[in-house]
């Protein structure tokens, strides 16, 4: 059966922006707080960059989704609702930005939970989730499909929607891959160590617009993660428009937000289930 989430689009490319602001440092160890430097580059993301990715999308009239950490919509009371008001969609980004694969399964319960009352107190609604670093756990789908939302956009077994199956229900998989993340191509920290390269804008378009082509072809999702305490500074935010104009000026590439590819897929038959379970490992062969 042939799939038809796509509408038609040799390509949909969906906008994601990761608005971590301080919690993926202090994530690392809450002594960085007394870090001011490093303290004032995780702030610019929701200080400065996210006022002008929002603006370059209103003058683009593309629509985006913005994965927030709890703690950060919390801290920044209003922050989500600015975002929603402008048409775009807020997803779940964990409580603290801690790793799933660095906590217990008590631990990412309550991570999640914590997350998600956060939005429910402000009135956002929350239909998809993104784990922190993408390291989801195996708990990590059961817990999507149990607290009702519709999609999780953590893991890289595709680059086309596909469906997951758990306890409580199937959602969608919007996959990623780091080739598509900002954070492997400009995140430089001192310490803790976040990434120690900075490349050109210039170099990064390209990387993007051989990718997108490649996705045109196979008729794919092209699922971009960016942070706005790197890409909205400014060459970098030029080197999206960029990006932005050349998916338009192909005629064949839609935009999206998460929440619609992800209703979409779940409206499609032609969607692929794909098994969601652990290797099995021998102990003999692959010692902890």
């Amino acid at each position: 059966m042939s799939a038809e989430w796509h509408g038609g689009a040799a390509a949909v490319v969906t906008l994601g922006f990761d608005v971590d602001a301080e919690t993926p440092v202090l994530a690392r160890g809450g002594r960085y707080a007394s870090h001011a430097s490093t303290m004032s580059h995780q702030a610019y993301g929701p200080d400065v960059g996210l006022p002008r990715i929002l603006g370059l999308l209103d003058e683009m009239e593309v629509p985006a989704t913005f994965f927030v950490p709890g703690r950060v919509a919390e801290q920044r009371p209003g922050l989500a609702a600015s975002i929603v008001e402008r048409g775009h969609e807020v997803a779940h980004h964990s409580y603290a930005h801690r790793p799933a694969t660095s906590m217990t399964p008590e631990e990412e319960r309550a991570d999640f939970v914590r997350g998600l009352e956060v939005f429910g107190d402000q009135g956002i609604e929350i239909t998809g989730h993104r784990a922190a670093l993408w390291e989801a756990s195996w708990l990590t789908t059961e817990l999507v499909a149990e607290y009702g939302l519709r999609y999780d956009s953590s893991l890289m077994g595709d680059d086309r929607p596909y469906r997951v199956g758990a306890a409580a229900g199937e959602i969608v998989e919007l996959p990623v891959h780091w080739s598509l993340d900002d954070w492997e191509q400009y995140a430089y920290l001192p310490e803790p160590d976040v990434g120690s390269v900075i490349e050109s804008p210039r170099k990064v378009l390209e990387l993007w617009r051989t990718e997108l082509d490649g996705m045109r072809h196979y008729r794919c999702l092209f699922n971009l993660c960016v942070h706005p305490f790197l890409s909205g500074r400014p060459g970098r935010a030029m080197a999206l428009r960029q990006f932005i104009e050349y998916a338009r000026e192909c005629g064949d590439v839609s935009f999206a937000r998460c929440r619609d590819v992800a209703e979409a897929a779940l409206a499609d038959p032609g969607v692929e289930a794909r098994p969601h379970r652990p290797p099995r490992v021998d102990p003999d062969v692959y010692p902890d």
